[in-house]
């Protein structure tokens, strides 16, 4: 997920890799029917989407998934080209082969697909995934009352957002999904991945004290200028009480200024302003609920409890939460679940996390 850090030495590099080796990713020919599509969101302008549709040779109308990518332009196989990673092509091949058909599909302005990625919000994401629903109920080589959900991170919030309002959507999958506003989720993912980079705790503590306080500042206002005045104040405010904090020399009028930056991203303003209770306490059809244990982006315990809560609120009666060992935010099996690991791993989807979505499914829906 991206990040909007309030102090710029915990900010996290992206790493490059060299590792070719990914076993897990298919081989033409398939053992299944592959097609590329096209469809439109007619809600936003027409957009033109593109994606892949697989279908299994052996099974008459199965069900279906719908790929649902995490935050930051993405194609369809929800590749990371600086980790050399296809996960969702992964998961899609995996999925086809034991009978679920599949569409997965390049994000608005991303490959193949139509618009602008820049200007949109979760909530535009949202209306994409209503696209893809619409294009399948057109289908008839697949069961039109067994649609369901697969989304990874953002993807993860985006699910329960269109399922809350969407009676078609059979079932939705959260893989990483968060359970807790997008202020918290940034505010621990920084931390946590400062802890694994070696920073100190009381600079931590004073980081997240500032953080905390900003992500508030933008969720109870939706005026600009007073976001600037209330950021701005606090602040230079905090530098001028607190002299002896680690953090204090760092805060400076350019500071302020990078901090101030997050008010150009309308995204990012919306994430920070979700909140997925609101979704979940709606959502009712079943839901598979997984995270690993060394996630540090989206914390495992704080967000699974969050989303148990919230569906819980909807009185849903079909819910699996699991937290499953060792397994990092892409679903590898992971040392640390550092960042700096992803692209070092070899595989690319843990089999037993892409068994538990099956089996889960597959129960339900066969």
């Amino acid at each position: 997920m991206k990040q909007f850090l309030i102090i710029a030495i915990l900010s996290i590099s992206i790493f490059s890799y060299s590792q070719n080796n990914r076993p897990q990713d298919p081989i033409e020919p398939y053992n299944y029917l592959s097609e590329d599509v096209y469809f439109t969101n007619t809600a936003a302008n027409n957009i033109k989407l593109a994606g892949t549709f697989t279908l299994p040779k052996t099974k008459k109308k199965p069900a279906v998934a719908i790929l649902i990518s995490g935050s930051g332009p993405q194609n369809r196989n929800e590749e990371v080209k600086q980790f050399n990673h296809r996960p969702f092509l992964v998961l899609s091949d995996y999925l086809t082969n034991q009978g679920i058909a599949v569409l997965r599909y390049d994000d608005r302005g991303v490959a193949k697909s139509k618009g602008d990625f820049g200007s949109a919000t979760s909530l535009d994401f949202a209306s994409d995934v209503e696209a893809a629903i619409s294009y399948l109920k057109t289908r008839k080589d697949i069961d039109t009352s067994k649609i369901g959900l697969i989304g990874h991170s953002e993807g993860g919030l985006i699910a329960p957002i269109v399922a809350s309002k969407n009676r078609d959507v059979a079932f939705i999958v959260l893989l990483a999904g968060t359970g807790v506003n997008g202020g918290k989720i940034l505010e621990t993912q920084t931390r946590r991945a400062a802890e694994l980079a070696g920073a100190q705790k009381n600079i931590l503590d004073e980081n997240e004290k500032l953080s905390s306080k900003i992500y508030d500042i933008i969720r109870n206002n939706t005026d600009e200028e007073i976001i600037k005045t209330e950021i701005t104040n606090f602040l230079n405010g905090f530098k001028k009480n607190n002299p002896t904090s680690p953090i204090a020399s760092v805060i400076s009028p350019t500071m302020i200024k990078q901090q101030l930056s997050v008010l150009k991203s309308e995204w990012m303003l919306n994430f920070i302003r979700l909140e997925p209770a609101d979704y979940l306490a709606k959502t009712t059809c079943p839901v598979l609920a997984l995270n690993g244990s060394k996630d540090f982006q989206v914390l495992p315990k704080l967000n699974l409890e969050g989303i148990k809560n919230g569906l819980e609120k909807a009185n849903n009666k079909d819910v699996t939460i699991k937290e499953l060992d060792d397994l990092n935010h892409m679903f590898q099996t992971a040392e640390t679940g550092s960042l700096q690991e992803y692209g070092q791993i070899e595989e690319t989807f843990s089999p037993i996390a892409l068994e538990i979505i099956k089996d889960w499914i597959l129960e339900r829906f066969d």
